[in-house]
């Protein structure tokens, strides 16, 4: 289990004006920005539960990620994962997680995957009949057998990211930390890669903390939503709640010929295209047949589709409205 009590987290960032005359000055007094990463960080996971950890760019997901690996300490606050505290019991702690970070690599650059493998084997100490077996599972499920002998450093960006998940599987840790796994993926990587953690979270009963700004991770894969905007947990629920939360919302795209853009509460303008307008249409406002008859009234309809809401369109709402 994850406890997360009150976590505070500071960084102190040096600034100056641009030119020779202030890089000079700085040498004798520096100047420096606080900036809160993390301010009063409190939740619990239970086992087996993944959750994806949400929020814009600089809201604090990455801090909280390292602190609950143990790569960062807190100024302050409180934080057991299965007892141990991640910063102060950091060899035993990290025997029983696994982290992949889309941006860092822990392959060896310059040797062959394989050579990779073996040397996470004898870092986490793992005895090598146990090692074997989950090495060719992974290898089998994630399709690396072609690129086992390949240096990370010529692998594409979609199997060097299978190669990074297998290599944080290794030692069979009961909590895995994903920070961006899919960026920069192709579609099939990425479904390779969804699939996967799918069937390890069903068959292994792995805790998974996701972080990402692709929300068909999210939606794929989250059965819970965290979301943390300027270093505070601003909604806690389930993928469930939060289109209960925002379901009064349908995306209504019309082709038209001709006519005006009609203005009436409870529909909003999303884009406009010539022969094309999609709207956002708010059904405790205005039900969707009262919306079809207004734009009929003012437009040449030929063709039109509701649709639910996207998640993508569901975050930026919650974005909007607790992090703006």
């Amino acid at each position: 289990m994850i406890e997360l009590k009150n976590i505070r987290k500071t960084f102190r960032v040096p600034k100056r004006e641009s030119g020779f005359a202030q890089a000079a000055r700085s040498l004798f007094h520096r100047e420096y920005t606080e900036i809160h990463a993390l301010d009063g960080v409190s939740f619990t996971v239970p086992d087996g539960q993944t959750v994806g950890y949400i929020g814009p760019n600089g809201a604090g997901k990455s801090s909280t990620v390292k602190i609950m690996s143990g790569i960062l300490t807190p100024d302050s606050g409180e934080c057991r994962i299965d007892g141990l505290c991640p910063w102060q019991d950091r060899k035993k702690h990290t025997k029983n997680i696994g982290v992949v970070f889309g941006q860092r690599s822990q392959l060896w650059w310059d040797v062959p995957v394989a050579d990779s493998f073996a040397l996470l084997r004898d870092i986490y100490g793992i005895e090598q009949g146990r090692f074997r077996k989950t090495a060719d599972e992974l290898t089998e499920r994630l399709e690396l057998q072609d690129i086992l002998k390949t240096p990370a450093r010529m692998l594409s960006l979609g199997q060097r990211m299978r190669c990074e998940i297998a290599a944080s599987l290794l030692h069979e840790p009961k909590l895995l930390f994903l920070d961006e796994p899919t960026i920069g993926l192709d579609a099939v990587s990425k479904i390779a890669v969804r699939s996967f953690l799918k069937t390890l979270r069903e068959e292994k009963k792995t805790t998974i903390i996701l972080t990402t700004h692709d929300m068909a991770d999210i939606e794929a894969l989250a059965e819970r939503i965290l979301l943390i905007g300027k270093g505070r947990i601003l909604l806690d629920g389930s993928f469930q709640e939060l289109k209960r939360r925002h379901g009064s919302k349908k995306q209504l795209s019309v082709s038209v010929s001709g006519g005006t853009v009609p203005q009436q509460k409870g529909l909003l303008l999303l884009e406009k295209q010539p022969g094309l307008w999609k709207f956002e249409v708010d059904t405790d406002v205005l039900p969707v047949s009262s919306a079809i008859q207004t734009l009929s009234d003012c437009a040449a309809i030929q063709d039109l589709s509701v649709s639910d809401t996207s998640m993508e369109t569901l975050v930026v709402s919650l974005y909007q409205e607790f992090c703006i």
